[in-house]
C-alpha cells in the first residue's frame, strides 16, 4: 500500500506529494479526495475482516493525520516519509484502563525535565490498535491540570521505557490490539503535536461567531488537536460497518438461494425475505447518508466541518454500527449453525460477528455518539438561527 502510494491518500488531507514514495497511479494527487480515500477503505472492507482493516489503515489512520497537521516541519520531514513508504508503523495512543470516551479524565503524565529539553512519560495505554508493531505513538498526555485543559498530545517513539504486550480481545484479532506502559520515557518537547495543554478541548466547541448578511465565520481557538481526529475516524469506522452489513446481506442471499428447507429454496419463505428487506433498507440509507456526509466535508474548511458535521458523523456512527450488528445477527439466523462455527460457509459470518463490538465502542460508543449528535444540533441551531 505504501509502494502504491495509497497510504499517503488515507490521511483526510490534500495528497502529501512531498512525503510519499509515489503516488496512486490512477488517480493525479491534484484530483484525490475523500471519495478516493472511501474507496480504498471500502474495497479493503471486502476482506470481511475487521482485523485485516485495521492491521492496514487503523492505527495509521488514526494516529498519523494530527502528526502531518500539527507535527513540527522537521518532525514530520524526518518521520512520515517512512510511514508514508510502508517501512515504519505509527498507532494513536489515547484511551487508558479508567478513561475511555472520558478522555478528559486521563492520567497518563508528561512532566517536563530540570533542564526544559525532555517530557518524562509515566503511564499506561489499553487498547491500542497496532501498537505491539509500531515505532511511533502519537500519544495525549497529561501536562497541565485536571480537565481538558491540561492535556497535550506528543508523539513518541519506541525505545527505553516503552513496553507493549499483545491483548487478547473477542474480535478484530490481526489489528494487534495493545497494552502500552510507559515507563520514564524522555520525549523532546519538540515532539509535541500542537500546542501544550492544547490537545483537547472536549467535544464542547468553544465558537467565536462573526455573522453578516451574505456569510458566517467560525474560529476554534486553540486548534483541538485530538478533536480534528475524531470525525475523520468516525467517518472510516462507519465506511466499514457499512461494507461489513453488505458482506452480510450479500453471503445471506447466496446462502438462501441453495439452501433448501421444507421443500423449497430458504429465499422462498416469506420470514427469510423480511430479514433481507429489513437488512437492505438500513444499509441503503446509512450509506446514503455516508455519501452526503462525504460530499459535504470536501466542500467544507475543517473548522465548518467540526462545527456542523460533528453531530451528524456521531449520529450516522451509531447508526451504521447498529446496522452491523442487525445485519450480523439477521445473517446468522439464516445461516444457523453454520455461523457459529469458524470457517466453512458460514466463516464470514461467524468472524463479522465477533468484530461487531470492536466497532461500536471504539471511537465514541453508541449512547455517547447519540447524545453528542443532540446537543452539537442544538449548539448549531441556536449559533445560526437555523430550524429544527
Amino acid at each position: 500500500m505504501g509502494q502504491r502510494g495509497y497510504l499517503a491518500g488515507l490521511l483526510g488531507v490534500a495528497y502529501p506529494t512531498n512525503f510519499a514514495p509515489t503516488t496512486v497511479a490512477s488517480v493525479p494527487p491534484e484530483k484525490w479526495d475523500l471519495f478516493h480515500e472511501m474507496i480504498v477503505t471500502d474495497e479493503l472492507s471486502r476482506s470481511a475482516s475487521g482485523g485485516l482493516v485495521w492491521n492496514l489503515i487503523g492505527g495509521f489512520g488514526i494516529s498519523c493525520p494530527p502528526l502531518v497537521k500539527f507535527g513540527r516541519p522537521e518532525l514530520v520531514k524526518r518521520i512520515l516519509p517512512d510511514i508514508l513508504a510502508g517501512d515504519k508503523r505509527i498507532c494513536l495512543a489515547v484511551t487508558e484502563p479508567d478513561a475511555g470516551s472520558d478522555v478528559a479524565n486521563l492520567t497518563c503524565e508528561a512532566k517536563l525535565s530540570d533542564d526544559g529539553k525532555h517530557f518524562i512519560v509515566n503511564g499506561e495505554k489499553k487498547w491500542i490498535t497496532n501498537g505491539i508493531w509500531c515505532d511511533y505513538f502519537t500519544t495525549a498526555v497529561r501536562t497541565g491540570g485536571p480537565g481538558m485543559e491540561g492535556i497535550s498530545l506528543l508523539l513518541i517513539e519506541r525505545g527505553p521505557g516503552v513496553t507493549t504486550r499483545r491483548m487478547d480481545c473477542q474480535g478484530v484479532w490481526s489489528s494487534g490490539t495493545t497494552y502500552i506502559t510507559f515507563e520514564d520515557v524522555k520525549v523532546p518537547v519538540e515532539n509535541v503535536l500542537g500546542k501544550i495543554n492544547k490537545g483537547f478541548r472536549g467535544e464542547e466547541l468553544s465558537l467565536s461567531l462573526s455573522l453578516s448578511v451574505s456569510f458566517f465565520s467560525l474560529q476554534l481557538t486553540p486548534t483541538p488537536v485530538i478533536m480534528t481526529n475524531f470525525n475523520h475516524e468516525r467517518m472510516g469506522i462507519i465506511i466499514q460497518a457499512i461494507r461489513f452489513s453488505r458482506i452480510c446481506f450479500e453471503e445471506s442471499v447466496k446462502y438462501a438461494s441453495k439452501r433448501r428447507t421444507f421443500g423449497k429454496p430458504l429465499i422462498e419463505h416469506p420470514v427469510i425475505r423480511l430479514k433481507l428487506a429489513h437488512m437492505a433498507r438500513q444499509i441503503e440509507a446509512s450509506y446514503s447518508w455516508l455519501e452526503s456526509l462525504i460530499y459535504q466535508c470536501e466542500h467544507m474548511d475543517e473548522t465548518e466541518a467540526m462545527f456542523r458535521l460533528g453531530g451528524p458523523i456521531a449520529s450516522l456512527k451509531a447508526q451504521a454500527t447498529v446496522t452491523f450488528e442487525f445485519c450480523a445477527r439477521e445473517a446468522s439466523q439464516i445461516f444457523g449453525g453454520l455461523s457459529y462455527s469458524r470457517g466453512g460457509q458460514g466463516g464470514k459470518i461467524e468472524r463479522l460477528y465477533r468484530d461487531v463490538r470492536a466497532y461500536a465502542i471504539p471511537g465514541g460508543s453508541e449512547e455517547i455518539m447519540l447524545d453528542l449528535s443532540i446537543r452539537q444540533s442544538m449548539r448549531v441551531a441556536k449559533a445560526m438561527g437555523m430550524k429544527l
